[in-house]
């Protein structure tokens, strides 16, 4: 086999961001919109006043505390720029590009990147890679989706500049089916995850992480539904689309978790590794955290630091523990170590 080539930063990069075995077992606290949300909701039940001060330092402690067993932590500068800094140094450090949100008066929820960073601006904070997430449709107009391509392409020719490693975050939509909880969703989201990771995967667009979706919706796999509920795919179903990821995928990919529980993210993940899923890890953020929004609105620093100590370090080790038994290193995709070729990048003046 033909060794495949790195380049020296985006290995070492990637090697910092990944435990020992290669994995990348990391932890997502960029929400911006949604947190000042959740954050707000909470006070509202605790009969607390809300303030930015209480996110910069909910994001602190969730950093220093849980980082200690993640191998990195994906956060933003806007809320997040106490959690840098507090962060494990032996924790790789993952920034966020992209504006939060995206325009809902237009048409094709297209990106934009933070007017004030570049690539190399991150990676003079201390990045070991940056985070751009695309809300993407396969199936939508060509006029659309080619804006979206052509975006990607020159974040990979950025990221080549900065010899940055490039996560794509691909979170699916269909306008035509509004309620992504919805059964009707259900039955479209394997083929928008999957076709939309076939289009990512092209070399052209010089992705070096996916950070992709689950290709099911866990609540409408037969045998995991709640009472009443319509299953919209069975578990050889579900196992099939898992296994269609190997086939369409040339590259390393991670799991969102997408705002579900502790739980239902434990049984995704194990459920796809039993299926033969060769993915290399999770950016895994409101399933391990989220409960402790409410325990900070209650009980101030102390009672969030408690939590943290005992039910987030329970659930971050509970996903190692799968991560440990069914993910694959990131390198294995290049072949294995042994199969990577480093070499330093090309410097133009």
């Amino acid at each position: 086999m033909a060794k495949k080539t790195i380049t020296r930063g985006k290995f070492d990069k990637l090697q910092q961001l990944s435990n020992k075995n290669g994995v990348i077992a990391a932890l997502a606290i960029d929400q911006r919109g949604s947190m000042k949300k959740m954050m707000k909701a909470a006070d509202d039940k605790a009969g607390a006043e809300y303030s930015l001060d209480q996110i910069y330092k909910f994001k602190e402690l969730v950093s220093k505390e849980l980082t200690k067993y993640a191998s990195s932590i994906l956060t933003d500068e806007e809320l997040g720029f106490k959690a840098m800094t507090a962060k494990d140094p032996n924790s790789g450090l993952i920034l966020s590009y992209e504006k939060t949100g995206y325009d809902v008066t237009t048409v094709g929820r297209f990106p934009e990147l933070l007017h004030e960073e570049s690539m190399t601006r991150l990676a003079a904070k201390g990045a070991d890679a940056a985070k751009v997430l695309v809300y993407y449709n396969p199936h939508d107009k060509p006029e659309i989706n080619n804006i979206k391509h052509a975006f990607v392409e020159r974040l990979a020719n950025e990221a080549r500049g900065a010899d940055l490693p490039l996560f794509l975050e691909i979170v699916t939509y269909d306008d035509e089916i509004p309620d992504a909880k919805s059964y009707e969703y259900a039955k479209a989201k394997p083929s928008l995850v999957l076709d939309a990771m076939k289009e990512f995967t092209k070399s052209k667009y010089g992705v070096d992480v996916i950070k992709a979706e689950v290709p099911v919706n866990w609540a409408f796999v037969e045998g995991h539904t709640a009472d009443g509920v319509k299953a919209a795919y069975t578990e050889e179903e579900a196992a099939k689309y898992f296994k269609e990821m190997n086939d369409i995928v040339d590259r390393p990919f991670i799991y969102l978790s997408a705002g579900v529980s502790a739980q239902t993210f434990r049984e995704e993940l194990t459920f796809a590794g039993e299926a033969g899923n060769k993915f290399n890890g999770i950016l895994c953020g409101r399933a391990t955290w989220r409960d402790g929004i409410q325990v900070f609105a209650d009980g101030g620093e102390e009672a969030l630091t408690k939590w943290l100590e005992t039910t987030g370090k329970g659930n971050v080790e509970e996903l190692n523990a799968i991560l440990d038994k069914y993910a694959k290193p990131w390198y294995e995709w290049y072949g294995g170590l042994d199969n990577i070729n480093v070499v330093d990048p090309v410097v133009t003046d």
